[in-house]
């Protein structure tokens, strides 16, 4: 048995996943795959388009066999620390050969030489020289590259290489029994807005449209028939898709609420951001006060959009920047097939006694310790907060009673 590992959101499973599987299976000769992913909140800062569970389940129907969750706290967070916790559990199973990841270059000696230059000390040097200056740390990252390495400026500046470098750091640091390999992306770009004919379009332009109202049936073409099957049964049973503008009141609360001791404790807070953050937060009035206004308010040149949102709903569910050190305590299991059954297995086999605890029930829970109790309650509560997002509100608890399905 060879054992492949995908970290991803599949925020929806849509086409170009299902490639990227096959492919994977294909050049590399896994027999098996997981996917390590993000659970109901993602790394751009934002609700996932449809839960967890359906999410896990359109990944095993449509080519991989075990999907297991990477805890909030590393889900939505930025590239190092996400490709920290995905590798983490992906070297926690004890059984993965091969962590397969999508790349707009396709050339995986690029990607790992790109990975080991930026650990280097010359690096670490220019690094500091940057963002001194005031570059963003994304700008000073590649402004550094293309100075030590000019063959690869560019990695940076494509978001599925920048992920993939920082799985190959990742792996160097903690798991260099684990094979990187890169599928080179096909059809629309990573965010784009617009469809080719008969090329796969991208996660966003699928969310996109459902924000503008498409009916998933109308989405179809893009998925492969089982995700696009429960896709179109969520929007029946009104479980999506998720509208994060429905957290905007709420939000503005919790902020308003907080210390500014508080705020300087969540993630990616430096440099007094939480002075900003609550005086904009205090200022903010009128019938649109939310989320992306609040965004626009506190935007400065050192801070992205995306990790702004990022520390705003670590705010909202309750993460600290102290919650994503190290990897994930825990396994948690979301769906699988009897393949996936077969990694599970193999994974006790080769963790031992003193591997990572898997969970597939919440019984289990009470036998973590209290690190791994915390994480799991942060993702239980924050399904409860995710379910406000929906066309129908849910009762809370489904996390915690939540039942593993098992596809054949």
């Amino acid at each position: 048995m060879k054992v492949a590992a995908v970290i991803a959101e599949y925020n929806p499973f849509h086409n170009g996943h299902a490639l990227q599987l096959e492919r994977t299976r294909e050049l590399t000769g896994a027999t098996r795959v997981v996917a390590v992913m993000s659970g109901d909140f993602v790394q751009r800062g934002d609700a996932a388009c449809v839960d967890k569970r359906t999410r896990a389940l359109m990944a095993v129907r449509c080519g991989a066999d075990l999907a297991v969750e990477l805890p909030l706290p590393w889900a939505m967070a930025g590239a190092g620390t996400f490709a920290r916790g995905g590798v983490g559990i992906a070297a926690a199973l004890g059984c993965v050969d091969v962590l397969s990841f999508g790349s707009e270059c396709g050339d995986i000696d690029l990607i790992r030489r790109a990975a080991a230059l930026s650990d280097s000390e010359d690096a670490r040097l220019f690094l500091r020289e940057r963002l001194s200056e005031g570059a963003s740390f994304a700008a000073a990252r590649g402004a550094v590259l293309s100075e030590i390495a000019p063959e690869c400026a560019d990695i940076l500046a494509n978001p599925n290489d920048t992920l993939g470098v920082e799985y190959c750091r990742a792996i160097n640091m903690t798991a260099p029994q684990i094979q990187p390999f890169c599928v080179q992306r096909k059809g629309a770009a990573h965010d784009s807005h617009t469809a080719h004919d008969g090329q796969p379009v991208s996660a966003s332009y699928i969310r996109e449209r459902l924000r503008a109202g498409a009916k998933p049936s109308d989405l179809a073409e893009y998925m492969p028939p089982s995700a696009a099957e429960l896709l179109c049964e969520a929007a029946v049973e009104g479980r999506g898709p998720a509208d994060i503008s429905r957290l905007d009141r709420a939000l503005l609360m919790r902020l308003r609420s907080m210390t500014v001791q508080q705020l300087a404790e969540l993630p990616d807070v430096s440099e007094g951001l939480e002075h900003r953050i609550a005086d904009c937060a205090r200022r903010m009035s009128g019938a649109d006060a939310g989320f992306a206004r609040l965004c626009d308010g506190i935007k400065c040149k050192r801070y992205t959009h995306a990790r702004l949102r990022r520390i705003l709903l670590s705010a909202l569910l309750g993460i600290t920047a102290a919650d994503s050190e190290g990897t994930p305590p825990y396994i948690r299991v979301l769906a699988m097939n009897r393949r996936g059954q077969e990694i599970l297995t193999a994974s006790a086999a080769a963790r031992g006694e003193n591997g990572l605890p898997v969970i597939t029930r919440y019984a289990q829970v009470s036998a973590l310790d209290d690190r791994g109790r915390r994480i799991f309650e942060l993702c239980a509560d924050a399904a409860d907060i995710y379910g406000l997002l929906m066309p129908e509100v849910p009762p809370a608890g489904s996390d915690r009673a939540y039942r593993l399905p098992v596809e054949q």
